[in-house]
């Protein structure tokens, strides 16, 4: 699976003690933006299986993590590397943005 999908229970394992660079989609099932940005973060997941996790925090679902990370607004990106922040965003954006804040 290309998005693995990140709970408080596994978010050392997959997030942390991760290998590789980490994108992590903050969103909610009512989230219009979050819905937008859905299928491209699904698309990256794909495009860089191997060298990117790719994972979703469901805020409803997870409020520890979102308030862990002061998220305030959906969709909210994190990118993580070597288990510190690197880089966020908040909003709907295009792919390339997206790609620009994973690679930056």
């Amino acid at each position: 699976m290309a998005v693995i999908t990140v709970t408080k229970e596994n978010f050392t394992k997959e997030v942390l003690e991760a290998s590789s660079p980490v994108l992590l989609d903050f969103w909610a099932s009512w989230c219009g933006p979050c819905k937008m940005i859905a299928p491209v973060i699904a698309e990256i997941g794909d495009e860089r299986a191997g060298s990117l996790v790719v994972g979703k925090v469901n805020v409803d679902e997870q409020p520890e993590l979102a308030e862990k990370f002061s998220v305030m607004s959906i969709p909210t990106l994190l990118v993580f590397e070597q288990g510190k922040v690197k880089n966020s965003a908040v909003g709907a954006m295009a792919k390339s943005n997206i790609l620009a804040l994973v690679d930056a």
